[in-house]
């Protein structure tokens, strides 16, 4: 299928979990991917599994909160493809605890990650969209491009133990509404995807103690077993999503069928609220 033959696509946090398999979804369906992750090795593994089935795919490795990334990110899918069509705000963790044990660097670290950096993506992008609109426009041949950022039902309804990542998550819901509002003119859509849980290493169940490194910081990740029980039971469809299914609703905001739906956030959760 080629719904999205020519297109070309930054996806950050792309490496493993929701963001591989949105930038497996949107390769396959014809468009260039440029594959982002903190571990340049699953960066460029990523990427080479998509070129090995047929997609087209490089990798540009790094954290999404460095100083000049995102131009990096921007210029990589400009330099590689040619141009910028779909940018997915994927790039994030969780670092929990309750408020008044929350440190300001615990605090700033996760608006970092889930709200500066995708301010400053877009910003990084807004030259080259404008640029292209206009020339677009001028021959008659305009091209609707797409936004989608990743939010949370955390950002929707606020979670324990989650002050940050909920301030994160909500912040990008306003980003999302404002920027839609200011890119209308360029024929951009921008919309957000707020996720239940689904199943990757960041909601496997914290009797596992699962850890990541961030920043030199290890960082212990995963759900509170009763919550994940909790949440099959909950939700209308009884189970956690996969990876698979959380593209799928990236992929349905790429979609030309989608031309005339902006500022909206779409939740994909198995119907679960709250």
């Amino acid at each position: 299928m080629t719904t999205l033959q020519g297109r070309t696509a930054i996806v950050s946090g792309s490496g493993r979990g929701i963001g591989a398999a949105v930038a497996h979804k949107l390769a396959a369906h014809g468009a260039n991917v440029v594959v982002n992750d903190l571990d340049e090795a699953v960066a460029r593994a990523t990427a080479a599994e998509i070129t090995a089935v047929g997609g087209s795919a490089v990798a540009c490795p790094g954290n999404v909160t460095e100083v000049g990334f995102a131009q990096r990110f921007v210029d990589t899918a400009v330099d590689s493809f040619g141009g910028l069509d779909i940018i997915v705000n994927n790039a994030g963790y969780t670092w929990d605890g309750v408020v008044q044990k929350m440190g300001d660097e615990q605090w700033d670290a996760i608006l970092d990650v889930h709200l500066k950096a995708p301010f400053q993506i877009l910003r990084a992008a807004q030259p080259v969209i404008s640029a292209a609109a206009k020339r677009e426009s001028a021959a008659g041949n305009p091209v609707t491009r797409k936004v989608v950022n990743i939010s949370s039902l955390a950002g929707l309804y606020g979670n324990a133990g989650q002050a940050n990542y909920s301030a994160g998550k909500a912040g990008i819901l306003g980003l999302t509404k404002a920027i839609a509002k200011e890119w209308g003119r360029y024929r951009v859509t921008v919309n957000a995807v707020a996720f239940g849980l689904i199943e990757t290493r960041l909601t496997s169940s914290a009797e596992d103690a699962e850890t990541i490194e961030i920043e030199g910081r290890e960082i212990t990740v995963g759900v509170n077993p009763m919550i994940r029980q909790a949440a099959q039971h909950i939700a209308p469809l009884g189970r956690l999503g996969t990876p698979e299914e959380a593209a799928g609703a990236v992929y349905l905001l790429c979609l030309p069928e989608s031309d005339y739906i902006t500022g909206e956030v779409l939740a994909c959760s198995g119907g679960l609220v709250g």
